[in-house]
């Protein structure tokens, strides 16, 4: 009998893939999660010279911020805000960059 057609080689074979698979969809997602956490602490901070940044009136105090700001809107209570409990943090409005938490811009969208 020829291994081709043996039951037994193809279902080791089959097991093998999975295995295999398994493990690289596995080791995918760990390696791509991980540098993201590394990354956002070494974002730069936005700056009010940012194209984006004057476009969105954005300001990294809150208090200084003009209207139609009002009180309690900063970063950190901000859907777009990612950095958690962190003073500067990756906003999606501002990719690629880190805005102070106490920051705000007239992009704020309240936590849901």
């Amino acid at each position: 009998m020829s291994k081709v057609n043996d039951p037994q080689s193809v279902d080791t074979s089959r097991r093998r893939f999975f295995a295999v698979t398994g493990t690289a969809i596995g080791a995918a997602v760990l390696v791509g999660a991980l540098p993201r956490d590394t990354r956002a602490a070494d974002l730069p901070h936005l700056t009010s010279d940012d194209p984006t940044a004057k476009a969105l009136n954005y300001t990294e105090d809150n208090t200084k911020a003009p209207a139609p700001h009002q009180p309690g809107q900063d970063c950190a209570a901000c859907n777009f805000f990612q950095g958690g409990s962190a003073t500067y943090g990756p906003c999606q409005l501002f990719p690629g960059k880190a805005v102070h938490s106490s920051g705000w811009c007239s992009g704020f969208a309240k936590k849901a």
